[in-house]
Protein backbone atom coordinates (compact mmCIF):
# COMPACT_ATOMS: atom_id res chain seq x y z
CA UNK A 1 0.00 0.00 0.00
CA UNK A 2 1.05 3.33 -1.15
CA UNK A 3 1.73 5.94 1.91
CA UNK A 4 1.22 9.07 0.61
CA UNK A 5 1.69 12.28 3.06
CA UNK A 6 -0.52 15.39 2.57
CA UNK A 7 0.06 18.71 4.75
CA UNK A 8 -3.25 20.11 5.98
CA UNK A 9 -2.24 22.54 7.50
CA UNK A 10 0.51 24.25 4.32
CA UNK A 11 -2.59 23.82 2.33
CA UNK A 12 -5.11 25.56 4.51
CA UNK A 13 -2.57 28.52 5.20
CA UNK A 14 -2.02 28.94 1.43
CA UNK A 15 -6.15 28.97 1.03
CA UNK A 16 -6.21 31.72 3.88
CA UNK A 17 -3.25 33.84 1.44
CA UNK A 18 -5.48 33.77 -1.71
CA UNK A 19 -8.50 34.85 0.44
CA UNK A 20 -10.71 32.06 1.45
CA UNK A 21 -12.11 32.90 5.01
CA UNK A 22 -10.12 30.83 8.00
CA UNK A 23 -12.91 27.93 8.82
CA UNK A 24 -13.95 27.15 4.86
CA UNK A 25 -9.92 26.93 4.48
CA UNK A 26 -9.40 23.93 7.26
CA UNK A 27 -12.83 22.35 6.24
CA UNK A 28 -11.34 22.15 2.48
CA UNK A 29 -7.87 20.60 3.71
CA UNK A 30 -9.57 18.32 5.97
CA UNK A 31 -11.85 17.07 3.34
CA UNK A 32 -9.02 16.89 1.03
CA UNK A 33 -7.17 14.75 3.82
CA UNK A 34 -10.65 12.45 3.69
CA UNK A 35 -10.83 11.91 0.05
CA UNK A 36 -6.86 11.25 -0.30
CA UNK A 37 -7.01 8.92 2.57
CA UNK A 38 -10.14 6.83 1.13
CA UNK A 39 -9.34 6.91 -2.48
CA UNK A 40 -5.37 6.12 -2.20
CA UNK A 41 -5.30 3.34 0.23
CA UNK A 42 -5.92 0.98 -2.41
CA UNK A 43 -3.44 2.39 -4.80
CA UNK A 44 -0.57 -0.29 -5.65
CA UNK A 45 2.97 -0.17 -4.77
CA UNK A 46 6.05 -0.63 -6.69
CA UNK A 47 6.29 -4.10 -5.08
CA UNK A 48 2.77 -4.85 -5.29
CA UNK A 49 3.72 -4.49 -9.04
CA UNK A 50 6.73 -6.42 -8.77
CA UNK A 51 4.74 -9.54 -7.82
CA UNK A 52 2.34 -9.37 -9.86
CA UNK A 53 4.91 -9.56 -13.09
CA UNK A 54 6.65 -12.43 -10.89
CA UNK A 55 3.21 -14.21 -11.32
CA UNK A 56 2.63 -13.34 -15.22
CA UNK A 57 6.13 -14.16 -15.78
CA UNK A 58 5.34 -18.00 -14.16
CA UNK A 59 2.41 -18.05 -16.11
CA UNK A 60 3.94 -17.30 -19.23
CA UNK A 61 6.52 -19.71 -18.71
CA UNK A 62 4.42 -22.45 -17.87
CA UNK A 63 1.76 -21.41 -20.95
CA UNK A 64 5.58 -21.67 -23.21
CA UNK A 65 5.99 -24.94 -21.94
CA UNK A 66 2.43 -26.74 -22.12
CA UNK A 67 2.93 -25.30 -25.77
CA UNK A 68 5.95 -26.62 -26.52
CA UNK A 69 4.59 -30.42 -25.36
CA UNK A 70 1.78 -29.12 -27.83
CA UNK A 71 3.27 -28.67 -30.31
CA UNK A 72 5.92 -31.36 -30.34
CA UNK A 73 2.76 -33.87 -30.23
CA UNK A 74 1.14 -32.49 -33.19
CA UNK A 75 4.77 -33.07 -35.02
CA UNK A 76 5.04 -36.11 -33.91
CA UNK A 77 1.43 -37.15 -35.49
CA UNK A 78 2.15 -35.08 -38.32
CA UNK A 79 5.09 -36.65 -39.37
CA UNK A 80 3.34 -40.29 -38.37
CA UNK A 81 0.28 -39.18 -40.55
CA UNK A 82 3.16 -38.77 -43.38
CA UNK A 83 4.53 -41.69 -43.05
CA UNK A 84 1.21 -43.92 -43.39
CA UNK A 85 1.03 -42.11 -46.46
CA UNK A 86 3.88 -42.75 -48.17
CA UNK A 87 3.58 -46.25 -46.87
CA UNK A 88 0.22 -46.61 -48.64
CA UNK A 89 1.02 -44.37 -51.67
Amino acid sequence: MATITFDTLKFANTLKEAGVPPAQAEAEAMALSEVLEINLKDLASKEDLRHEVELLRRDMHDMEQRLVIKLGGLMAFSIGIIAALVKLL
